[in-house]
Formats: C-alpha cells, structure tokens, sequence
C-alpha cells in the first residue's frame, strides 16, 4: 500500500480538491438523512419506516465523522456543519428537495446512496491517512443500505405498472445527475486522480453499472451517461441549493440554543 497522506502533505491546489470531495460527502449524508427520515412516518409499511429511521441515524453519524475531517484543513466542523447558507451546501442535487412520492424516493435513495458509497471506498482506497482510517466502518454499515434499497426497488419494479412507471421516471430523471456528481468531468476531480487519492471517473462509472446495472435492467431502467445541469466546480455538484426547511434542520436552528458539542 502507497504510503498515506495527509491534507498537509498536499499542495494547495489538490488540498482544496480534496476538502471539497469531503465536504460534498458530508453534505450529502446530512440531507440525505433528513430525506430519510421524511419517510418515517409516511413509509407503506411499519417495517419499512422503521428501516428509514435506522437509515437516517446512520447517514447522520456518518456525516458527523466527515465533517470532523475538516479538521485536517485547519477549519473548525462545527462551523461548518451549523453556521453555512443554503447557497454554501455541497450536497448531490437530487436531494435538494423532498420526494413526492415512495417510488421516486426508493429509486434516489438507491442510486444516492450507492454512488456515496462508491465516493467513500474510492477515497478509502486512496493515499488520504484520514480516509483510510475512519471511512471503512461506514462502508459496512452501507451494506445494510444498499440491500434495503435494491429489494425495495425489485419489490416496486415486480409490482403495478403504475409503480414500474414511477421508477422508470424517477430513474430517468436521478441517474444521469447523480453520476455527474460522482464522476464530475473538471479539473477539481481530475487533481484527486492524479494525486492518487480517488479512482478515475470511469472506474467509478464502471463500478456502478456492475453493482446496480443488473436490478436496473430487470426493471426497465437503463442507467444513462452523466449529465450535469449548470456544474458548479467550487461545491462539486450541480446548481441550486436544498430547500430552506432541509438546511434549517441540517443545522439544528431550532434548537441551536440548547446544541451541546
């Protein structure tokens, strides 16, 4: 194994690369939980909400721990995790707004959280000390994630038309903004490879058509090319921001008066 790095081994180009790729996971883990936990209650079944609720617990732990590694760059997390706009999030952009309904939410969580965890073990197989120490317990906890998703969505994809149609749709309009994010195609990620510290895009592409190409297929839904809407290299993700509610509550305004660190 090639020797391990840290932020401060790294010249400020690729160190600023590097710090967005954490952030932009951190964020990500952050909304994603909330949209998680948006479906505690409204999930078809007792079991599948309970499901959620465990999900959204474990992508808000995993979100702590990567905004804790800002701490290699000199930045203090809780700062960052509770003082920053909406227009400062980093988050994929298919998150940005809560799901209408369960099939369009079972195909994002799917696709969002298999190219999170494609991201994690990219950075974990890299030369980031940090990234190799403290990511592998969330890629087991992952496991759990990715197997939930994948039987929801054969459980949807084997039932209604009506329900195939949903994820067809949902599929159609997730995949192709979520592999942007994943495998952006700029100079910012370009560094990452280069400093051996992330797979190149199209390992990461490759990985994950043979992990979820195949349940895709037998429900009708091809896995496209990347397609960024409006790539904005400094956050790492396509324009926009998550709504206002979901950055609220990201932060904990409500109760940012009795927040204990």
């Amino acid at each position: 194994m090639s020797e391990a790095l840290r932020a401060d081994d790294l010249g400020p180009e690729v160190r600023a690369a590097l710090r967005r790729q954490v952030l932009t996971l951190a964020d990500s883990k952050r909304i994603l939980g909330l949209r998680y936990s948006d479906w505690l209650l409204g999930a078809p079944s007792i079991e599948t909400g309970i499901a959620a609720s465990s999900m959204a617990q474990d992508e808000w732990g995993h979100a702590r721990l990567l905004y804790s590694m800002l701490k290699d760059f000199g930045e203090d997390p809780t700062t960052t995790e509770h003082e920053r706009s909406r227009e400062e999030y980093a988050n994929v952009s298919v998150l940005d707004d809560p799901f209408s309904d369960w099939a369009g939410f079972v195909m994002a969580l799917t696709v969002v959280d298999g190219a999170l965890t494609l991201a994690l073990e990219g950075l974990a197989e890299g030369r980031n000390g940090p990234a190799r120490s403290r990511i592998p317990k969330m890629l087991g906890e992952e496991e759990f994630h990715r197997d939930m998703g994948l039987a929801w969505l054969r459980s949807l994809g084997g039932g209604a038309p009506e329900a195939r149609e949903r994820l067809r749709r949902a599929g159609s309009w997730a995949l192709p903004r979520t592999l942007a994010w994943l495998a952006p195609a700029d100079e910012t990620y370009g560094l990452l490879v280069d400093a051996g510290l992330a797979p190149s895009r199209e390992i990461l592409l490759e990985r994950f058509r043979d992990r979820y190409g195949p349940t895709m297929e037998s429900i009708g839904v091809d896995i496209p090319e990347p397609t960024a809407q409006d790539w904005d290299a400094d956050r790492g993700r396509s324009a926009g921001a998550p709504d206002e509610e979901a950055v609220s509550r990201a932060r904990g305004d409500l109760n940012r008066a009795l927040m204990v660190e």
